[in-house]
């Protein structure tokens, strides 16, 4: 039986506000540096060099828009977001199926700016 929880956010009902959920994945048979390159544009990825003398992050589209990640190829933007999200997998020709879900107090702490 689902837990049903009622979360307040800065006097806000958070079952009122919604989000968009971004469901995608690449099609099958995608070489795998493809996939690498798509990974690191879109979440980014932390780098070092000289033997880990240094780190750095190398950006991805997602480091400039809030998320939340809930599982691996599923994550949850604003609605303003969610074009710029799919326009980006389509440019990797993913398979992208999207939704408007009411937000939880946990989504909102992650897409608040």
């Amino acid at each position: 039986m689902a837990r049903t929880t009622k979360y307040m956010y800065y006097g806000f009902n958070a079952h009122n506000m919604n989000g968009t959920i971004i469901l995608f994945r690449m099609p099958p048979k995608t070489p795998s540096n493809v996939v690498n390159k798509f990974c690191k544009d879109f979440y980014g990825q932390d780098t070092s060099s000289h033997h880990g003398k240094y780190r750095y992050r190398r950006p991805g589209i997602l480091d400039d828009i809030p998320h939340h990640r809930i599982i691996r190829q599923v994550v949850i933007v604003r609605t303003e977001d969610a074009v710029s999200v799919v326009e980006f997998l389509e440019k990797y020709d993913a398979l992208v199926h999207t939704r408007i879900v009411e937000l939880t107090g946990e989504d909102l702490m992650f897409l608040k700016t």
